[in-house]
């Protein structure tokens, strides 16, 4: 029996190139991490009890005892629902960054084209913002946090989108993509915007 099982690993290591031998030297622990957050996922019977809450503290109690555990125990009564919503994305954003940061090369490639949809819309959000002579400090507040960079806040004082291009997104993830829009647009409008998001 135990040559039968080492000849059916070989034999599987011959078809797929060894590669489901060494998965968990790469890949074992992130999988692993995934699988605990898919588990913790709330159920059909906690969305028919969180359905049936009278308020948001009844709520507050019941997700206290699924695997949301207690973040938002330390929010002070009464509940607000922008509260719930900014602690939700702080978990999918710290947990994002866990997965990140424990990935291998080929997922934490993947992992960033994840985020550069949340980066072009920050920056759509800046521009149109800025154009609109709205407060930067009030503009980086609603920028998602899984599209945040370093120089996000440079975009505010561009005049044009080829300074933007040349001061701030050059040296983002978004240079290969940004390049033809934002050096061929002569001034920022609502059109260009438009064009630049599309």
């Amino acid at each position: 029996p135990r040559s039968a099982s080492v000849a059916l690993c070989l034999s599987v290591s011959r078809l797929s190139g060894a590669s489901m031998i060494t998965f968990n030297l790469d890949d074992g622990f992130t999988e692993a991490v995934v699988r605990g957050y898919r588990s913790g996922i709330l159920s059909q019977g906690d969305y028919s009890n969180l359905g049936q809450c009278d308020g948001l503290e009844d709520m507050r109690m019941h997700l206290a005892v699924t695997d949301y555990g207690n973040f938002l125990q330390n929010e002070p009564s009464p509940l607000q629902t922008m509260t719930i919503s900014e602690k939700c994305t702080e978990k999918l954003v710290e947990e994002f960054n866990y997965i990140r940061c424990n990935a291998s090369a080929e997922l934490g490639k993947f992992l960033d084209y994840i985020t550069y949809g949340y980066m072009i819309d920050n920056v759509i959000l800046l521009l149109t913002g800025t154009l609109h002579e709205r407060d930067t400090r009030e503009l980086l507040e609603k920028c998602h946090p899984l599209g945040k960079f370093q120089s996000l806040a440079t975009l505010a004082i561009t005049t044009s989108p080829k300074d933007a291009y040349k001061l701030v997104l050059v040296d983002t993830p978004l240079a290969g993509y940004a390049q033809k829009c934002f050096t061929e647009s002569q001034d920022f409008t609502e059109l260009n915007i438009e064009v630049i998001r599309n």
